[in-house]
């Protein structure tokens, strides 16, 4: 049988994402680098996010992995009209440092999506919130995010954490949202997905409240078709769509010595034109220049396309994870190992340590797991050796908050 990501047909020769929905605005794109203003053409690709009619370049910018305000200004010279954070992004300061950059623009010059977990009691293993979860709390913490922001309003304010369908129709969650939209405090309610996608896209366009899906998806999702046919649902009734983890971890080795190539893999998340736009994490120049450059042509090569099936050969396992959950019965710990497999990511795919850690507290790692375990009784889809990544991204639970935090 062939994999799913053949049958997604990101081979075909056909440049679909420019017609319908896509319109290719001529640009001029001005930034600064080391004090150096440059000036270029180039040819922006707008797509309408759904019933928000908002019409946006393909290519916007998630910020968690910079703490660079410089960068965040390129990017708003260049064109970029989207940037993505949350409070989680190292402790609020990613928010404070947008919000130093953004305080000195015109509020119609950009949009932010944020959200916060704060007050959110979840349970990861099976995606549901727990009953610890506490709506006034989480309003309060939906504040901070806008005065670190020195905002009056976000854009799009995001529950981050969504899983079952249970967790998307959280009623006291649902609630808070709406009244804090009532209360003029965000334009647009989103839900951000990275684990039982297809449920939870679905969930988010049934509910009524929801106006934007970010939702994890790129070449190497096994579920694929599955992911594909909710956003089509969704979009089909008028939901915006973000893709976020465009970039499949980044590496195909923790020792970073083999590169994914992340342009081919924005390219191929592009063809779909359901994607209204991207988010991918950006610390760079580089990376910024490549990921808006591509919008002037975005048809994968014959190189790109070879480099893309990688995936089915011997660098498959990789470092990024399906979040499939088909580990956590095999465990015979009861480990929350795709989110212990998201921080790995986090840290040897982009080398984030303080998201890294973050990430495995909440999944809750004792320190002497695996210890009672003669062999690992776990067989990763991924081909993942659990136990093996397990010990190494769990020395973070030992290494001093202050070591990693960004102030």
């Amino acid at each position: 049988m062939e994999p799913k990501q053949t049958r997604r047909k990101f081979l075909r020769n056909g440049l679909l994402a420019v017609t319908g929905s896509s319109v290719i605005v001529p640009s001029i794109a001005r930034s600064t680098r080391n004090g150096k203003e440059e000036t270029a053409e180039q040819d922006f690709v707008y797509r309408t996010l759904g019933k928000t009619g908002i019409k946006i370049p393909i290519v916007s910018m998630g910020t968690g992995n910079t703490d660079n305000p410089a960068l965040i200004r390129a990017a708003m010279d260049k064109g970029v009209k989207l940037f993505a954070t949350s409070e989680y992004y190292h402790n609020g300061n990613n928010e404070k440092m947008l919000g130093e950059v953004f305080k000195d623009k015109p509020r119609d010059s950009f949009y932010i999506m944020t959200g916060t977990n704060g007050g959110l009691e979840i349970d990861y293993k099976n995606g549901l919130f727990k009953s610890g979860t506490n709506p006034d709390t989480y309003l309060e913490s939906a504040n901070g995010c806008l005065k670190r922001l020195q905002v009056e309003y976000v854009d799009f304010f995001s529950l981050g954490f969504a899983a079952r369908r249970e967790s998307v129709f959280y009623e006291p969650i649902l609630k808070a949202l709406e009244k804090f939209k009532q209360q003029g405090k965000t334009k647009y309610l989103g839900i951000g997905t990275h684990k039982y996608e297809p449920e939870a896209i679905r969930a988010a366009a049934d509910t009524g409240v929801f106006d934007v899906v970010m939702t994890a998806y790129n070449f190497k999702k096994n579920n694929i078709d599955e992911i594909e046919e909710a956003i089509a649902y969704a979009a089909g009734k008028g939901m915006g769509i973000i893709a976020m983890k465009t970039m499949a971890g980044a590496y195909w080795d923790k020792e970073r010595t083999k590169p994914i190539n992340t342009k081919a893999a924005l390219k191929w998340v592009l063809e779909n034109e359901n994607i209204h736009t991207t988010v991918p994490d950006c610390s760079s120049f580089d990376q910024l220049d490549q990921d808006l450059n591509l919008m002037g042509d975005f048809k994968l090569t014959e190189d790109e396309k070879q480099d893309l099936k990688l995936t089915s050969e011997g660098l498959s396992t990789g470092i990024y994870c399906q979040q499939c959950g088909k580990c956590i019965p095999q465990c015979q710990e009861g480990l929350d190992i795709p989110t212990i497999m998201r921080s790995y990511m986090y840290a040897y795919g982009y080398k984030n340590m303080a998201h890294a850690q973050q990430t495995l507290q909440s999944a809750g790692v004792p320190a002497s797991a695996c210890s009672d375990c003669a062999t690992c009784t776990v067989d990763c889809t991924m081909g993942f050796d659990v136990r093996r990544k397990l010990a190494d991204i769990n020395r973070l639970r030992d290494v001093p908050d202050d070591f990693l935090i960004r102030v």
